[in-house]
């Protein structure tokens, strides 16, 4: 058996292939031009028509590529048009499978990590950080893979990055207090430590200054001290998302709980977040690592053990080792940690 991502690239794309993609990327598009408030549940019906019509695959590419080039400009995108394109994605997440959103997610989350370490000039890095805190904000993603990208930007800290923090805790601040308060108060300790070390390097303090009363301000529940933040934009299209949303698709059991380090890493450890997502490539945990631990604990038991396993035939490391955590364990408590190591 040969998986369908690998007969992908052995055999050249025919010229009929590259006219049914024309086609659908026409169609797609046109959807995607036509989109707004009023007639999303009309056109994420017919998006669901054309996910049943054609490979999920292709669908997926194409509905990232168009979305991707309608939305990561170098000028900084309406916030409106951001919610109503990432509303479709989750939509469709929601009832079509997990799998659009999640390869909406990966696309995005690597170009912004690409983008990020390039320098660029224009307004990329907002947009597509826009495009991930709505992603949040409509379900798709949990608030883990935030933490992470905002634990990121503050070891970094830099003006740019300062920036990038006010922008994500102002579109999603309120509601990571929600989700998880602790996490937050542990980053705000964290962006007070660096701002005080980092105090000398920066000209303007100004920006800086006004980090931090933003982030004392979610902390203490204070909506009116962050300046533009107004809930009611995302309340009305989240109304809108429950509304099409088929059965009971829109809770929080369909959020990919993923971290940055995995959305990166995902060619060379799978995609676990996806079920029966296709993998091939070098073992998870390597064999040198593993073969380490399974002698960790072997070594340090009594000959009469060892002789005991071997009468019993324990004839891998993997069952020797429990075998003698097992005989020379003092309690049960002791048994579990053992077996965990």
């Amino acid at each position: 058996y040969v998986p369908p991502q690998i007969r992908k690239a052995q055999e050249t794309v025919d010229d009929k292939k590259r006219e049914e993609l024309g086609r659908l990327k026409k169609m797609v598009n046109g959807l995607i031009n036509r989109l707004s408030e009023p007639n999303l549940s009309s056109i994420s019906g017919q998006m669901e028509e054309l996910y049943m019509a054609n490979s999920r695959k292709d669908m997926n590419d194409t509905l990232t590529d168009i979305l991707m080039n309608a939305c990561v400009t170098a000028v900084a995108m309406p916030a409106r048009l951001m919610m109503e394109h990432v509303l479709l994605v989750s939509i469709l997440h929601h009832n079509v499978g997990i799998e659009v959103g999640a390869h909406f997610l990966e696309a995005v989350v690597k170009k912004f990590d690409e983008l990020c370490k390039s320098d660029a000039e224009g307004k990329e890095c907002e947009n597509l950080l826009a495009l991930i805190a709505h992603l949040y904000n409509f379900h798709v993603v949990h608030c883990l893979l935030i933490f992470d990208i905002l634990k990121k930007l503050v070891s970094t800290f830099t003006e740019k990055e300062i920036e990038l923090i006010l922008f994500l805790l102002k579109n999603v601040g309120f509601s990571l207090r929600k989700d998880d308060a602790l996490a937050l108060k542990e980053l705000i300790t964290e962006a007070q430590r660096k701002a005080s070390t980092a105090e000398k390097k920066f000209q303007d303090q100004t920006r800086v200054r006004f980090m931090l009363e933003t982030m004392l301000a979610l902390r203490n529940n204070d909506m009116r001290k962050i300046p533009g933040y107004d809930p009611e934009p995302v309340e009305r299209l989240r109304k809108l998302q429950r509304a099409l949303v088929h059965g009971s698709g829109s809770g929080k059991d369909t959020q990919l709980r993923v971290s940055l380090e995995s959305l990166l890493s995902a060619d060379q450890v799978g995609r676990w977040w996806i079920v029966g997502s296709s993998w091939s490539g070098a073992p998870m945990i390597s064999d040198t690592k593993s073969q380490a631990q399974e002698k960790l604990h072997v070594g340090k038991v009594s000959s009469k053990i060892m002789e005991l396993a071997r009468k019993l035939r324990m004839n891998t490391d993997i069952r020797r080792s429990i075998f003698c955590v097992l005989m020379a364990s003092e309690d049960f408590m002791d048994a579990f940690e053992k077996l965990l190591k």
